[in-house]
């Protein structure tokens, strides 16, 4: 025993450990001892958050409907003032401590309050019965002034303890309701002060939480000095609520659904209620900010499960309704990804994971909300078809994209030893060193034929392509895997593609797009060049894709013939490769189906003679071409009727 306990560094340590060692801290000391435990520590944020308990205080007035504005005004030396006119706080003696009045009791005893009951207040932020008390023992100073009965109280504190008693100072006939002016003490928090923009937003958060209330908010000018936006006096007040605070924080940002989802329902039970908004964003990631009894819940919670469940439930319900059988394979990850959304939870003795409050606990929250907000969900679903139908092809999009992740990260890499099979409409070339060869995409059947007798059956192979291929900029993941004619592609160049491409595996040395001179010609160039940008940017880094330059005209004079590539090459040719007034026969190919295979040779397929334009995407450029391609091939058709009121000018000559 002795070797256990007698010969260790803490017994010897501890040997004069007595009762007189045990403290016994009384009152608010705990809170200055420990002001972690109370408000998570003594940081810019703990420090904003005295503001937000005494805040809450009067919201609570508010939603009770007992308050119908709030003042918060930041004042030089970092003085904080909220006032409401609301019941005020009581001031009469309370029964358990006959000699302090309730307002007292309130501001210098831990778990005191009117919100433990329910009986004052259906719903509450202030639970715990420690906000005002914490934030009176964490200041230098704190004043509290009542308007009740048409009496005006006061009474004055300093880190935590009363200097005044509470005294009667006038009449207040025209006013009611509690004000609290504190300065926060610099023994806890150092030379940390209140930041005006911090509390401007808290206070705009607040008055879109409950759209009965309006917050006037003031600052000190020469507390702003000119570093933000933020206005030294302002009225804040939505009617609109939750869903004007949505559309403040989306701005323009571009959305998979035109119209914002906003809804208020009551819960079962007589328990509270919720309010939501919510929209879905065409590109990155959203958001889910929440909120329980106006307090902000950054951790989320039960109340955020039950709005996730109303909502993926919903949608995979309605994509049943719909007939639609790929709505099985969504789920909360594709329809939250987007999702910008506010929640606003009331509820009645709600319960938290700490004083701080960041994430509700309370188990039966999930299953009220997500039983409130469900039905409803489903008539906006019903109501608006259009919508409904959009929001559920966005989610099968992003179903889509989430498995052709897995399957390329999952599926293990063919063996190089299989045999390969290639497409049956692909003339392909002779020779097995990809480095010497080269493959031709061309537009049809007719073309194809044309391009396999004019080519080199060594060096050259052709791959003929039903029409304009898919747009893969615009098209989902389902769309672009059932693809045959880019699966035939894919299959003739052997390289992969995605996170699957490898430069190694690639079956030719160089790929040349040979379509049709003309206006269909360019855009089918297009479509397959936004394929190759996408799919398999690193055959385009390799400097392995080409566009062939294939002539528009066949200038002939007896047994002389030149070929011009557009108008301007036809006039100048007329000019200088024939004597003046000659007559010159001008034919202009339709398409490459229609040259025959000797002058498709002679003028595009030879290496020797032909001209070859080089597809390049220097790593400077990157933002901007790929804002290019999502401008002019992507979703969205505003985008590509913007960019042609922007250069509609520039245009010289239309082919129509």
């Amino acid at each position: 025993m002795n070797d256990l306990f007698g010969s260790g560094g803490a017994a010897r340590a501890g040997t004069d450990y007595s009762a007189k060692d045990i403290e016994v801290l009384e009152g608010l000391e705990p809170v200055r001892r420990r002001p972690g435990m109370y408000i998570g520590g003594t940081d810019e944020a703990a420090l904003h958050h005295l503001a937000a308990e005494i805040l809450d205080n009067a919201m609570d007035e508010a939603v009770a409907g007992h308050a119908s504005f709030i003042g918060l005004s930041l004042e030089a030396g970092d003085w904080l003032t909220i006032r409401d006119n609301g019941r005020g706080i009581p001031v009469d003696p309370h029964p358990k401590f006959k000699d302090r009045s309730a307002l007292e009791v309130i501001f210098t005893t831990l778990h005191s309050g009117g919100k433990f009951s329910g009986k004052a207040y259906a719903t509450s932020g202030g639970l715990h019965g420690v906000g005002s008390s914490v934030v009176n023992a964490l200041s230098e100073k704190l004043e509290v002034e009542v308007a009740r009965d048409r009496v005006l109280w006061r009474q004055e504190f300093a880190r935590g303890k009363p200097k005044t008693k509470l005294v009667q100072v006038g009449s207040a006939k025209n006013r009611r309701g509690t004000t609290v002016r504190f300065k926060p003490d610099p023994q806890i928090f150092g030379q940390l002060m209140f930041s005006p923009a911090r509390l401007y937003r808290l206070c705009r958060s607040k008055a879109y939480l409950y759209r009965g209330v309006e917050i006037r908010w003031e600052c000190d000018p020469a507390l702003l000095r000119g570093r933000d936006d933020t206005p030294a006096e302002a009225v804040l007040h939505f009617p609109g609520g939750l869903k004007d605070s949505l559309t403040d924080e989306t701005g323009d940002a571009p959305r998979a659904i035109a119209e914002i989802w906003a809804e208020e329902a009551p819960l079962a039970d007589n328990m509270g209620r919720v309010e939501c908004a919510a929209v879905w964003l065409a590109e990155g990631d959203g958001f889910l900010h929440s909120y329980t009894n106006t307090v902000p819940t950054p951790q989320g919670g039960t109340h955020e499960t039950g709005f996730r469940n109303a909502v993926l439930r919903g949608l995979k319900q309605w994509g049943e309704q719909r007939n639609n059988k790929r709505a099985t394979q969504i789920t909360a990850e594709d329809v939250l990804t987007g999702l910008a959304a506010k929640l606003s939870l009331f509820l009645r003795d709600p319960q938290f994971q700490g004083q701080t409050k960041e994430k509700l606990t309370s188990a039966e929250a999930s299953r009220l909300v997500e039983q409130a907000l469900r039905d409803r969900f489903d008539h906006w679903l019903a109501g608006n078809p259009a919508q409904a139908d959009a929001l559920l092809a966005y989610a099968i999009d992003r179903a889509e994209e989430r498995i052709r992740r897995r399957e390329q990260k999952d599926t293990p890499r063919k063996s190089a030893t299989r045999r390969l099979r290639l497409p049956g409409k692909l003339a392909d070339c002779t020779k097995e060193n990809a480095a010497e060869t080269e493959i031709f995409l061309v537009e049809g059947d007719s073309a194809g034929g044309s391009a396999k007798q004019a080519r080199n059956r060594e060096i050259q192979a052709v791959l003929p392509l039903r029409g304009k291929i898919l747009n893969v900029a615009s098209a989902s993941t389902e769309k672009l895997r059932q693809n045959q004619e880019l699966k035939d592609l894919l299959e003739a160049l052997g390289c992969g593609a995605g996170e699957r491409f490898e430069l190694a595996r690639l079956r030719y040395g160089r790929v040349i797009i040979m379509t049709d001179a003309d206006v269909d010609g360019a855009h089918i160039a297009s479509l397959l060049m936004t394929f190759f940008w996408r799919e398999l940017p690193g055959l385009i880094d390799a400097g392995r894709l080409y566009l062939a330059q294939p002539p528009l005209y066949r200038l002939t004079q007896g047994a002389h013939s030149v070929y011009a590539m557009s108008d301007a090459d036809r006039d100048r040719k007329l000019k200088s490769a024939f004597k003046p007034n000659a007559k010159v026969d001008i034919s202009r190919f339709k398409g490459l189906g229609e040259m025959p295979p000797v002058a498709l040779k002679e003028t595009t397929m030879d290496p020797t003679k032909r001209t070859l334009l080089k597809v390049i995407a220097p790593r400077e450029e990157r933002e901007s071409t790929a804002s290019i391609v999502d401008q002019l091939m992507g979703r969205r058709p505003e985008l590509r009727f913007q960019f042609i009121q922007e250069h509609a000018r520039a245009v010289e000559e239309l082919d129509v």
